[in-house]
């Protein structure tokens, strides 16, 4: 075995569905303990404000960032979103255009959302990014390869695009939705820890199913195992599908109750959605907010 087929086989961490869904269970059904304003706070400060749209352009690109910039005016009580998540070639946008201190810029890069191109166009497409001003770079696991079981393959190409990051956080998608199963999302997890990943991250948003709460819970207890060996620490991205803030709750006491307190922070606790951002304000505000 080489060293990722040893990692995976020495983890304790459980690949069984039955387990992991009685594990969610008993999580989500005490998460309604945790919603108040200093959550709910919380909640809008980990979130990575997203567009990803066909019809993105410079000047619709301008103006999501702008709203960001308006929302320390508009909302001095709150803190502002986490970063703004855009394709790769608008980090200079974001960059050029943003003027509020604490968002970072991040970007979806690496032949996003399929992972399919050639190493070298990955890396560039990482590389052009850092280069335009983003601060992260979410980049999605090659699964074609994770199929064939080319697991060294797969681990190359993630360092590589972490290298070109340079100091970039690297948030590494797996796309739960479409490995579906507690044991390649474990197997996924831990071949993107020992990859360098800064982040795991559950979905694209695109095509396949997004965030679930049974994926959390497998890619956060992967997290706790790999900290508990290493004393790296590695944070947790939900992304896809999460529009309404009693579906943010839960997530938040998945993170909570499997990495603790420590997790529960700017930098390793976030958030990938655009709509959600409205209605986690609705919840601070006690009404219906349509700002972003």
């Amino acid at each position: 075995m080489d060293r990722y087929q040893e990692a995976i086989a020495a983890s304790k961490v459980t690949g069984d569905d039955e387990k992991v869904k009685e594990e969610v269970r008993k999580i989500s059904e005490n998460a309604s303990q945790y919603a108040c304003k200093e959550v709910y706070e919380f909640l809008l400060h980990s979130i990575d404000l997203t567009t990803l749209a066909t019809e993105d352009s410079v000047r619709s690109v301008t103006a999501f960032t702008e709203k960001v910039n308006s929302f320390d005016n508009d909302y001095p009580q709150y803190k502002n979103v986490a970063a703004i998540c855009v394709y790769s070639n608008f980090a200079e946008v974001v960059r050029n255009t943003l003027d509020v201190p604490g968002v970072d810029v991040a970007v979806v890069a690496g032949c996003f959302p399929s992972s399919q191109t050639f190493l070298e166009v990955k890396v560039a497409d990482v590389a052009m990014a850092v280069l335009g001003g983003a601060d992260e770079v979410d980049v999605v696991l090659p699964v074609g390869m994770y199929r064939d079981g080319d697991y060294e393959g797969l681990c190359d190409e993630l360092i590589e695009m972490k290298r070109a990051a340079r100091d970039a956080k690297m948030k590494v998608i797996i796309e739960s939705g479409l490995l579906k199963n507690a044991e390649d999302i474990k197997r996924a997890s831990i071949l993107s820890l020992y990859s360098e990943a800064d982040f795991l991250k559950t979905s694209t948003g695109k095509i396949y199913p997004g965030a679930s709460l049974e994926a959390a819970w497998v890619m956060c207890s992967c997290i706790k195992e790999y900290y508990e060996k290493t004393g790296r620490k590695v944070g947790f991205k939900c992304a896809g599908g999460v529009r309404s803030t009693e579906e943010a709750l839960r997530y938040y006491a998945i993170v909570k109750e499997i990495l603790g307190d420590e997790w529960l922070c700017h930098d390793l606790f976030r958030i990938g959605a655009s709509s959600l951002a409205n209605a986690v304000l609705s919840s601070l505000e006690g009404e219906t907010v349509k700002y972003f």
